[in-house]
């Protein structure tokens, strides 16, 4: 009797854990637009200032907090772990279009001078060694690869 309640109260709880619902798709165009669209009863109507990275703004503009390039009183970003002064360099130093002219000219530098080298660099600096016969009956029998003979010239 009791394992019957117990198996009778458990039932449509595990019968509604594996339920296979639909799911939503999701993707990271869709939730990055959906972030900038402005909705007012949001964050209890906090005003989210301009996304503005600090270390961008001017070190001497005279800032309450220094620091932090920020006046009392001023909004903090939602995101402001991430627009921070101490948060990761952004590369502004070089453009995407400038960078991969860059990458291209190393990449034609490396292979002409690879090109350079072997045209130029010497063939082998010794003579190989040969054997009389080629070592035909030591290397197994007239199927095997022969060693060189004495007299070959080609490599």
């Amino acid at each position: 009797m009791l394992p019957q309640r117990i198996l009778a109260r458990r039932l449509p709880q595990v019968a509604a854990r594996h339920a296979i619902a639909p799911r939503a798709p999701f993707s990271q165009v869709a939730a990055r637009r959906a972030a900038e669209i402005e909705d007012p009863l949001q964050n209890n109507n906090y005003r989210n200032p301009p996304r503005e990275k600090r270390s961008f703004r001017d070190p001497y503009g005279g800032w309450w907090d220094k620091q932090e390039r920020r006046n009392f009183g001023e909004p903090v970003h939602e995101e402001n772990e991430i627009l921070g002064v101490f948060s990761p360099e952004q590369y502004t130093h070089v453009s995407a279009g400038k960078g991969a002219l860059h990458f291209g000219c190393f990449v034609a530098a490396f292979l002409g001078l690879c090109g350079v080298v072997s045209l130029f660099y010497p063939d082998k600096p010794s003579v190989p060694k040969t054997y009389p016969g080629g070592l035909e009956k030591e290397l197994g029998g007239p199927n095997a690869v022969p060693a060189r003979k004495a007299g070959e010239d080609k490599w």
